[in-house]
């Protein structure tokens, strides 16, 4: 036995095909089976709600606007309306309203990309000479199904998203606060206002908001990046998935609620003294956070400035979230960007396309897509993303290797801790549905990063799926870590001590090359069995009940 007292082995894993990933806690039958339920939803200095609250529960009708006596402001606090009196452009030597040129513009016909160039350019005269609109005129005139739609989007969707737009003032009439940095606070809307909403960031009307400058913290969240650039086949792909969504609620107007939760959370654990258990794992090379993680809380792979390129060129995990779910693209209003110990938390985000495809140059619009009904006590769908952003390591000068140090561990704890711990509850909480995080463009180690988003889950008893994106021997070998951390009774602080020992280890040129997975498995007195994969198979689960037998050696 080994100084943990673990027995000394080598552990061979045999994965099966079982779908126990059924058996996760999901919500809402993790909330029913102890009977827990939301509170009342009513506004309060930390959470803002901009529809009337329906007094006797709720009901299948859009949610009426509610303004109360707050008016718009004009501050860095708050969003800045394209209503307000104090949103001017300059003509003719003098100042106007830009509302009203809004208004003008918008109120006319727009029988075609570019009159609707012009239309948007006619308020934003600033940036005649500096905006294009290559990828939206592509869209229209060369690709496929912008050619299919092209007809009805300036007949029918174009001039309902139109007065859609104009309604603002009426729609959304309270003014809508910065989610600042290191203050939790929650916004709740109709799905209606966050229709109105988009649709002004379609049209490029938002004042102060057409880029975003170096020292800003507030992301760009008007369309004119996105309508930019020809032979740019990621935008085009975008802009059908945009427009699948607005020929949806401008023909049938959703009619829940969303809420966009800033959660910050001061570190409060002891982690090398931390000494919970592992909580259980389901682990597959195959399916999809979005598709198979239904009911629990689903990781976004973010940017720091949420939606990361959703607008621009981006196209990894977090973006492709963002464009099948294109009411998480409204958080870009009024989030600013992430530090380290805070999150934000999306509930009731509603999916409107297929899959496009994933880290994909080309992706491809697979058409509309209905979503699960089922809503919560505030109208809100069983939706629940959470964006947390991993820190970036440069794989020149070291950077692999400065990610196992004390302080990037904790960083990165503490941050998934944010995460997983819970917004309304903190207790039955369903499982957390997640996988190669801060991973691919961000430098991170998939062995560590897939550990301390198990550790984190963990320390707040929530069970974990993990989708390897078709990596069969992190599968295999992130399962045979499940067995043996069951087997041996290994704790979070543990694992936390052979991560240090692994980043000592790093910092000697002599020192046996290991990745970190065999090291824990020789620090526990085991060895891991090297998969064989004679090809990348899509299907492989590693889940609770797979079986394992024990090979004793001869020590």
């Amino acid at each position: 036995r080994n100084p943990l007292g673990c027995a000394r082995g080598t552990y061979v894993f045999h994965a099966q095909e079982l779908l126990l990933k059924e058996t996760l806690k999901r919500a809402p039958e993790c909330f029913r089976e102890k009977d827990v339920s939301l509170p009342q939803l009513k506004a309060s200095s930390d959470h803002k709600v901009f529809f009337k609250v329906p007094s006797e529960g709720w009901n299948d009708e859009i949610p009426t606007p509610y303004a109360g006596t707050a008016k718009d402001s004009w501050d860095d606090a708050h969003v800045y309306m394209p209503y307000h009196e104090n949103n001017r452009m300059p003509e003719n030597g003098h100042t106007c309203s830009r509302q009203e040129r809004i208004v003008q513009a918008l109120t006319r016909p727009i029988p075609s990309s570019f009159e609707l160039q012009d239309a948007i350019l006619s308020y934003n005269p600033h940036y005649r000479r500096r905006w294009n609109f290559d990828s939206l005129h592509q869209f229209f005139e060369e690709s496929e199904h912008g050619g299919h739609i092209k007809d009805e989007f300036f007949t029918t969707i174009l001039p309902e998203m139109q007065k859609l737009a104009l309604r603002l003032s009426e729609l959304c009439p309270k003014a809508i606060p910065i989610l600042k940095q290191r203050r939790n606070m929650k916004l709740t809307f109709s799905q209606e206002q966050v229709a109105c909403l988009l649709a002004n960031a379609f049209f490029c009307t938002f004042p102060k908001r057409n880029f975003k400058s170096k020292h800003c913290l507030l992301p760009d969240i008007n369309f004119s990046n996105l309508f930019s650039d020809s032979q740019n086949s990621r935008k085009v792909e975008k802009l059908a998935c945009i427009i699948n969504y607005f020929q949806r609620v401008t023909s049938d107007m959703p009619k829940g609620t969303v809420t966009y939760a800033r959660q910050h959370v001061v570190p409060e654990h002891d982690w090398p003294k931390m000494d919970k258990k592992f909580s259980n794992l389901h682990v597959s090379t195959s399916g999809t956070i979005e598709d198979d993680g239904w009911g629990m809380l689903q990781a976004d792979f973010a940017n720091k400035y949420v939606g990361g390129g959703v607008l621009g060129h981006g196209l990894v995990q977090e973006e492709i979230r963002f464009i099948i779910c294109p009411e998480m693209i409204l958080s870009r209003l009024f989030t600013e960007a992430l530090t380290d110990n805070e999150v934000l938390i999306m509930t009731g985000c509603l999916k409107i396309c297929l899959h496009i495809g994933r880290h994909c140059d080309v992706p491809v619009y697979s058409g509309d897509y209905r979503d699960c009904p089922d809503r919560d006590e505030w109208g809100r769908r069983y939706t629940e993303v959470v964006a947390m952003d991993a820190l970036v390591f440069n794989k020149y000068n070291n950077g692999y290797k400065t990610q196992f140090e004390k302080d990037k561990i904790f960083r990165e704890l503490n941050k998934a801790y944010c995460a997983f711990r819970g917004n309304q509850f903190t207790v039955h909480l369903p499982a957390v549905c997640t996988g190669n995080w801060g991973c691919g463009a961000f430098g991170g180690d998939k062995q560590l990063k897939a550990l301390l988003q198990w550790m984190a889950a963990s320390a707040v008893d929530r069970e974990v799926c993990y989708f390897t994106f078709g990596d069969t021997k992190l599968c295999d070998q992130l399962g045979q870590l499940y067995h043996l951390f069951k087997e041996n009774d290994i704790q979070v602080s543990h694992v936390l001590g052979f991560i240090k020992r692994f980043n000592d280890d790093l910092k000697n040129p002599d020192g046996e090359h290991r990745t970190l997975f065999q090291h824990i498995a020789k620090m526990i007195g085991a060895k891991l069995e090297e998969p064989n994969i004679t090809e990348e198979t899509g299907g492989q689960d590693v889940s609770l009940d797979d079986s394992m037998e024990m090979i004793q050696d001869d020590e």
